[in-house]
């Protein structure tokens, strides 16, 4: 089952570091660290759905 609280966390995470970024006009780190912090969220949920539907099989 796919544990969007988990992927939610991550996120936010990821956009209070972002905005704690931009207050020091720190663009760059910020766009990076909202980007590496999606492609884990995307990551992990591609995993449990393939988990899933491999039980369903």
């Amino acid at each position: 089952m796919v544990d969007y609280k988990k992927l939610y966390y991550i996120m936010l995470d990821a956009s209070e570091r972002a905005i704690m970024a931009i207050s020091q006009q720190n663009y760059g780190v910020a766009k990076k660290t909202l980007i590496v912090a999606e492609r884990r969220a995307e990551e992990l949920y591609i995993e449990t759905a393939e988990e899933e539907e491999d039980e369903l099989r």
